[in-house]
């Protein structure tokens, strides 16, 4: 990994996990790497925006007129808000890659990359000149991370998909739901979301490869549909071995029971958990019903499963007679597993939450402090950070361009003129 000019700027450690015995801030264990990031929307920009978290040099090159992601979602003042989260710890420059001069710089900036991340349709990056076998000509060490709904082979690798997509095949919405209701997608970009972690754990699986004895980087070819697929539980194995297929339960699970949410006398909703059988003879002694642990089926979690409603008859009763207080209470004090269920105002206002910064507040220059997620891993010797939040379209033109590839102003302004930066 080569350590590259505009990765001087200082980095503050984790928030919330300094202790005596913390080691001193770090400028994040992937400091030294430097991701080109070109992709759009979602899951393959939560892979650059992880991969800066922990320290890499994240360059977001965007088509002169903006990422769709700046508009997507609430705005303050203009500013997208979920662009001030996806575009964090990322410099912005602008850059056409359909025009021949554009694809020339991109092809110059992967000299000194280490990853490449994309999500064009496959094809479009050939047609361009951008294709795998071009630029690892250019940089055989270069990581190339793809990002498609489908992958770039099979019959559906030139159809259009988005996250929802995937959601819906991979049998993740054929499995959210009540019992006689339809099929439930979710309400935010879940496949997109684990697709950003898997690709993130791609590309440092690759670049450990590379740093071996290999010296090469390699393409990942990532669809938006196997992750989530890789996520869902032992459905294809129980199809093949059993020819079950899973159906809808609600909040109900069919591999173990008390499990749902249930509403307290002061009207809020809790989840309850007790997928291990000693936490669930806990809860059931707790709500007043011995006599249902005692029962010869009790200790198999598939059989609590199919008596579930009994079960949950006894759970709901029991907490519909008591204040959230009281039975937050009572469940910690015999160990059994239960949390409120919250919006995001009580959330960013829980103790838990607060003690470890799990919302953190951070500067813009255009909102002023704001609030977001924090870093999501701890890593307590190389800690990751949030250096910035999301910046403005074409923001870092004149300082990256100038420094890295000694464009001069003469010629900066030409190629913005012609619209190609």
């Amino acid at each position: 990994m080569t350590a590259h000019p505009s990765d001087s700027y200082s980095t503050h450690d984790h928030p919330g996990t300094s202790t005596a015995d913390s080691p001193p801030p770090t400028r994040g264990p992937l400091h030294g790497l430097r991701v080109l990031d070109i992709s759009t929307v979602y899951a393959a920009p939560i892979t650059a925006m992880l991969l800066g978290d922990f320290g890499a040099d994240v360059i977001k090159i965007e088509h002169p007129s903006g990422d769709p992601a700046r508009s997507h979602g609430a705005r303050k003042d203009g500013h997208g808000l979920w662009w001030k989260v996806i575009a964090r710890n990322k410099k912005c420059i602008t850059l056409d890659l359909s025009t021949d001069e554009g694809q020339q710089i991109l092809r110059d900036l992967v000299i000194d990359a280490d990853v490449l991340v994309e999500n064009f349709r496959p094809g479009v990056l050939e047609k361009w000149g951008l294709g795998p076998d071009r630029l690892h000509a250019v940089n055989p060490g270069l990581v190339l991370l793809r990002v498609t709904g489908f992958g770039q082979s099979g019959p559906y690798a030139e159809r259009r998909a988005f996250g929802t997509l995937a959601e819906a095949m991979s049998g993740f919405a054929h499995q959210t739901g009540t019992e006689d209701g339809p099929p439930t997608l979710p309400p935010f970009g879940l496949a997109d979301g684990v697709a950003g972690l898997a690709g993130a754990f791609g590309v440092v699986t690759a670049l450990l490869h590379r740093n071996g004895p290999a010296g090469r980087g390699q393409v990942i070819d990532m669809s938006l549909l196997e992750p989530l697929l890789g996520i869902l539980g032992p459905g294809p194995t129980a199809y093949d071995q059993l020819g079950t297929i899973a159906g809808r339960n609600g909040n109900r699970s069919p591999n173990n029971a008390p499990r749902n949410t249930y509403l307290t006398k002061d009207g809020r909703w809790v989840a309850v958990s007790a997928s291990a059988t000693s936490v669930a003879a806990r809860v059931m002694r707790l709500v007043g019903r011995p006599d249902i642990v005692e029962q010869s089926w009790f200790d198999s979690a598939g059989e609590r499963s199919r008596n579930g409603e009994l079960l949950d008859d006894a759970v709901a009763k029991w907490i519909a007679d008591r204040p959230l207080r009281e039975v937050t209470a009572e469940f910690e004090r015999v160990g059994a597993a239960l949390a409120p269920i919250y919006d995001v105002a009580q959330l960013m206002s829980d103790p838990q939450v607060l003690a470890r910064d799990c919302i953190t507040t951070v500067d813009d220059e255009d909102l002023g402090p704001i609030k977001m997620q924090n870093v999501m891993l701890r890593m307590l010797g190389t800690p990751g950070a949030i250096k910035f939040p999301g910046r403005r379209l074409g923001q870092d033109n004149q300082e990256f361009y100038r420094d890295t590839l000694g464009i001069d102003q003469e010629r900066m302004t030409e190629l913005t003129e012609k619209g190609v930066l």
